[in-house]
């Protein structure tokens, strides 16, 4: 090989090479860390929560009520995802006793509760606020509604009994909707 062939041999390894990174690039997912864990926009609902060490009792909450086929489903949904710790703050023995399957139905209704039917960012939310005079009413999938507020540069959802949720993190996008997650269990009437 002469040295101008191997000349022209490198120049090509390296666009090639920068070629495959930049496409590669190109087809990278921005991803938001909840619980540890990256939620890709391109994974639906299920397919993200599940590897969120701080929505475990959430997971087994959808899995118990049977809902789990639902989330999976195109949507869109906007789904305020409840932490552990929201689950904790609950009186003593509640989570358990909803887990029962006896009690399959509250479960469900307090789940699809914290669902709503289409993408919401928290942007759109945010105008909807401002727009209704500093609060917006959403009609959840359990047929109640949340009222939602800002607090500030954060939002907050007060559920049917008055009580508040903070986003904590907003706009955590799934392929079949958006996660926004909360700091309380919303409970309907």
């Amino acid at each position: 090989m002469t040295r101008r062939t191997s000349s022209y041999a490198a120049v090509i390894g390296v666009v090639l090479a920068a070629s495959v990174f930049y496409t590669g690039a190109a087809f990278a997912e921005t991803t938001v860390n909840v619980g540890g864990a990256p939620m890709y926009p391109s994974k639906n609902i299920i397919q993200n929560a599940v590897n969120s060490k701080d929505h475990t009792t959430l997971v087994a909450a959808v899995k118990a009520a049977g809902l789990v086929d639902t989330l999976m489903t195109p949507g869109p949904f906007t789904v305020f995802a409840p932490i552990n710790k929201a689950f904790n703050k609950l009186p003593k023995g509640t989570v358990d006793t909803l887990l029962k399957p006896e009690n399959k139905a509250t479960l469900t209704a307090v789940l699809t509760y914290h669902v709503v039917a289409g993408k919401h960012s928290a942007a759109e939310l945010m105008s909807e606020v401002k727009a209704g005079g500093g609060k917006a009413t959403l009609k959840t999938v359990q047929g109640g509604t949340l009222t939602v507020v800002q607090d500030g540069r954060k939002l907050d959802i007060i559920d049917a009994k008055g009580d508040r949720s903070t986003v904590t993190i907003p706009d955590v996008n799934q392929s079949n909707g958006v996660i926004h997650v909360v700091d309380t269990v919303l409970l309907p009437q």
